[in-house]
């Protein structure tokens, strides 16, 4: 039997969403964003040098077919990717209502999300007074911190001191539909395992506001050097219907999740998870390419561009993330057995030539290696699920077609 590794490199878009001018940073609308193609255009005008220089290189990918999906989706000629497409590529077009991780990993798995998430406004402070009670009840302590919109470091040099002085836990939230609760790991201060316990306790509440995720962000360290760990952990709503996980599953497929995979499908259909830093990811991935069995579905999140490098609105940082990843997708290629399926796609932009900090709405990359060479053209995100699923050949539900 075949196997399939489906990969997001998380917010790797290549602009052209036609309905852009609908999602905004800030008072900006998304119109003309383009993560992809705006990346490169600096790394070739010498605008993003920072611990590498030049052209942005990333010659794996553009042979499977990016610059040609940047092409198709936008319309951008980017310095660097003409590279004659040597996979089956296209571009792909979000129907969700959203530009979250959730809305994006859903559909890619088969699911458009069927309603409008909860958004907390920007003011502060930012959450209803219900919710307020009920993280100072589970934490059993005596107020909040934060109550406010902001990014997650920010975060820590605002109200990181007054945590630990306090143990007051830190609350804030995005233009995502996220409520992120951060915490010092020591037990003194407040704790992992408390952490996790609160968030665990408080997400019923928040999903059935229809708020997407409760993330824990916890960190360690002193006032003035705070940072966060990798003990991240995601409390998602379950999806509505069963996705491409639980297709697989049912079939008697082994489906393993590289990453935050599982948190963002409620491990609906997964048999086992492995996590870590995108270093540590991709070593898991390479495990799975030598050591899953024939009819497997592995399916991969590389988080780090967006989290480290798009909201940051760190240009060179994002150019040194891609051309690594290329390096070790060039790596793993010729290690793929006869059969295999590799896709690699995207769940949103976050274009760090943009203004603000949120994500960008646009199209994605559908980059497949192991079935030949040709154009999928325009495609939905859903249809990459039926893609997959054809592949296993197992069946596909829900509104995606095969492009295979």
């Amino acid at each position: 039997m075949s196997r399939a590794f489906l990969v997001v490199m998380d917010s790797v878009g290549i602009g052209g969403a036609p309905d852009a001018d609908a999602y905004f940073n800030g008072d900006v609308p998304d119109t003309g964003a383009n993560t992809v193609g705006h990346i490169a255009r600096a790394c070739a005008a010498g605008e993003a040098d920072a611990g590498r220089s030049g052209p942005l290189s990333v010659p794996v990918l553009d042979r499977l077919g990016l610059g040609a999906a940047l092409r198709l989706a936008s319309g951008l000629e980017a310095p660097g990717l003409g590279a004659a497409p040597e996979g089956v590529w296209g571009a792909a077009t979000e129907r969700s209502r959203g530009k979250d991780t959730p809305s994006g990993h859903w559909e890619l798995a088969g699911v458009p999300v069927p309603w409008d998430w909860h958004h907390f406004p920007v003011a502060e402070p930012a959450f209803p007074e219900a919710v307020r009670r009920r993280v100072m009840e589970l934490a059993g302590s005596d107020g909040i911190l934060g109550d406010c919109h902001g990014s997650g470091t920010v975060m820590l040099e605002r109200f990181g001191a007054a945590h630990v002085e306090t143990g007051r836990p830190i609350c804030y939230t995005s233009a995502d539909s996220v409520f992120q609760i951060a915490a010092h790991e020591d037990p003194d201060v407040f704790g992992l395992e408390r952490l996790l316990a609160l968030c665990a306790g408080i997400a019923p509440m928040l999903h059935e506001m229809r708020v997407g995720r409760v993330i824990a962000r916890p960190f360690v360290g002193e006032p003035g050097g705070f940072r966060r760990t990798g003990h991240r952990r995601d409390y998602a709503i379950r999806p509505p219907e069963p996705v491409l996980t639980n297709w697989a599953q049912d079939a008697g497929r082994a489906v393993t999740a590289v990453g935050k995979i599982g948190d963002i499908f409620s491990m609906e259909g997964i048999d086992r998870v492995l996590k870590g830093s995108d270093a540590e990811l991709m070593e898991h991935l390479g495990g799975q390419v030598a050591e899953a069995p024939e009819g497997a579905l592995v399916f991969a999140n590389f988080v780090e561009f967006d989290s480290l490098w798009g909201h940051r609105r760190d240009v060179a940082g994002y150019a040194r993330a891609l051309e690594w990843f290329d390096g070790e997708i060039g790596r793993l290629l010729p290690r793929l057995r006869d059969g295999d399926l590799l896709c690699l796609t995207a769940d949103h932009g976050n274009d760090p030539t943009w203004c603000g900090t949120d994500h960008t709405r646009e199209r994605v990359p559908v980059l497949i290696a192991g079935r030949g060479t040709g154009s999928a053209g325009q495609v939905a995100f859903a249809d990459v699920a039926a893609s997959v699923a054809a592949h296993l050949g197992i069946d596909a539900h829900g509104p995606g077609k095969s492009f295979l």
